[in-house]
């Protein structure tokens, strides 16, 4: 079984991370949604928040798990015996960084494989922070992210 593992803050869940969701599980056995616990961020969505939103809007895909981790990524991957990280690009500006995390993921374990895939044109602006800053100053967020994020946005921001 080909198991991948699309690691991430997902603070919150966009609709650019469903859709690297979505084609991951196209094409591996079962991916693994793992929130990331940094202690050193402020997220506005606790861990259990964050599962549970991506939970809901996962729900459907019977070969998606969500789960949760802090540590060394790596570490995580081998606790879950995967096979292949999921890296979501948006834009050319993100490949730097990408190549870097790649890179050292292969030095710390180079029997992981990490796979780029380029998020749909229609989110290659979208990024949490953005949804954030949109739905702090009561925006739209609309189309940008899943109903089920859209209202715990609106219940955060207290509109």
């Amino acid at each position: 079984m080909k198991l991948a593992v699309y690691p991430g803050s997902f603070d919150p869940v966009t609709n650019g991370h469903l859709d690297i969701v979505k084609r991951g599980a196209r094409v591996f056995d079962k991916v693994v949604v793992a929130v990331l616990h940094n202690a050193q961020k402020s997220p506005l969505f606790s861990v259990e928040e964050r599962k549970e939103l991506i939970g809901e809007v996962t729900r459907d895909m019977g070969n998606v798990e969500v789960d949760s981790f802090d540590g060394l990524l790596v570490d995580y991957v081998r606790r879950k015996k995967a096979d292949v990280i999921i890296r979501g690009l948006r834009a050319v500006s993100d490949f730097e960084y990408e190549l870097q995390f790649a890179s050292m993921m292969r030095k710390l374990d180079p029997d992981v494989e990490t796979l780029f895939m380029m998020t749909n044109n229609q989110y290659s602006f979208l990024s949490s922070g953005i949804v954030k800053e949109v739905a702090s100053g009561g925006g739209d967020v609309k189309g940008l992210v899943p109903a089920a994020v859209e209202e715990a946005l609106s219940r955060k921001y207290g509109y």
